[in-house]
């Protein structure tokens, strides 16, 4: 959820302030602080989107890339700086169609700006573009499949967490922001999983909750020790956790799909016991992050389904909503004053009324586009992350 407005109504011919020319490929969504835009790009030799699997399974050798770090003026989408955190041959490549190798997501409090790479290293400047520091945990991650990294950091305060969930095994570290000196790490036993960490404070203690396919783990934010676990979901986890009042929701969509809504203040193994509140198994998502707001819990599948559950009890206000037309989502949806935003792969952006009803209240379309990236909204304005353009949505005269 955005404070403020945004738009309802745009086109190619209406309401659209700016583009900005986006280099090479990446899905990580854009990020809003002050009168600055900030991306994270790969930029190839090749310029053709590969896949680490060539014929029999067998490895195929990635181009040279250089992972950029831009920032752009958010009046005009001009090019502030740009800076190559890394030149680099990954080690594997990604999903040929919703992969990149710059997903995750930047991140900042405003005093510095963390760009993450996952594998790559985590890089970490100031607002005008200056290095401060730099950082390999010296993992190289398999995805399953081959599919691609891309699990956003999470900054609260001055700790910065990074999660490494794949294949092999996996790492929570915690890092702090000003120098990137780690102050604790876990090792995580979890197969390939995308979901950020969500810090939450409960009775006075602040805890981290990172679902896995295994199991969601809840840590200590100051020492990283489990606090309590619970299993349950299905495997491939990438919709990120969301919390009301003393329950936390985590989410799988494929393979065995499962929602558990997990009530706080317990310690220890919950699985089966009446800490989960409420579970749902139909209409989950599978990629996107859920909208919670005022007490309404929303979920869009891949597939182009919208429901909208009580986030107390479960019960569905409506379920599994075909949209007007057949879509297909990546980009988690975003709220703002009442309105629903889901930016589609087929170039639409459907605006849905929130609240018991379902109600869509208009469809924007912008030609040829492919929305991976979730949108951002910030003082009245959208920013779309296309396949290689950044739109600006202002009704703003």
């Amino acid at each position: 959820m955005a404070p403020g407005d945004a738009p309802t109504n745009w086109s190619d011919t209406q309401n659209v302030k700016w583009t900005a020319a986006v280099p090479g490929r990446g899905f990580s969504s854009p990020v809003v602080w002050g009168d600055q835009i900030f991306l994270t790009t790969a930029v190839d030799g090749l310029q053709n989107p590969q896949n680490s699997r060539g014929p029999g399974g067998g490895a195929v050798e990635q181009p040279e890339q250089q992972l950029l770090v831009m920032a752009l003026d958010r009046n005009t989408g001009k090019t502030q700086w740009q800076q190559v955190a890394l030149t680099v041959k990954p080690h594997e490549g990604y999903h040929p169609k919703y992969g990149s190798f710059a997903s995750n997501s930047p991140v900042t409090d405003g005093k510095v700006l963390i760009a993450f790479f996952g594998s790559r290293g985590v890089y970490a400047y100031d607002l005008k573009g200056k290095k401060l520091w730099e950082k390999d945990l010296g993992i190289r991650m398999k995805m399953r499949n081959a599919f691609g990294e891309g699990t956003a950091p999470v900054l609260h305060e001055n700790t910065l967490l990074l999660n490494f969930d794949h294949q092999a095994e996996g790492l929570l570290v915690a890092l702090d922001k000003t120098s990137g000196k780690e102050l604790w790490r876990q090792t995580r036993n979890e197969i390939s999983s995308w979901a950020p960490p969500l810090v939450i404070q409960h009775q006075g203690k602040k805890q981290m909750i990172v679902p896995g396919a295994g199991k969601t783990i809840a840590y200590d934010f100051v020492t990283g020790k489990p606090v309590w676990e619970v299993k349950g979901l299905g495997w491939s986890i990438i919709p990120a956790p969301v919390k009301h009042e003393d329950m936390v929701f985590v989410m799988s969509g494929f393979g065995e799909p499962n929602l558990l809504a997990v009530r706080l203040g317990r310690e220890g193994d919950l699985t089966g016991t009446d800490a989960v509140v409420w579970t749902n198994q139909r209409g989950n998502s599978a990629t996107p992050s859920p909208v919670l707001h005022q007490g309404k819990l929303y979920i869009l599948t891949d597939s182009g389904m919208i429901s909208c559950f009580d986030a107390a009890t479960g019960r569905p206000y409506y379920h599994q909503q075909r949209l007007p037309k057949p879509y297909n989502f990546k980009a988690s949806p975003v709220g703002a004053n009442g309105k629903l935003y889901l930016a589609s792969e087929e170039g639409d952006v459907i605006v849905l009324k929130m609240g018991e009803r379902y109600e869509v209240l208009a469809t924007n379309t912008l030609t040829d586009q492919f929305f991976v990236a979730s949108p951002a909204i910030a003082d009245g304005e959208i920013y779309l992350r296309g396949q290689n353009t950044l739109f600006c949505i202002s009704e703003k005269k």
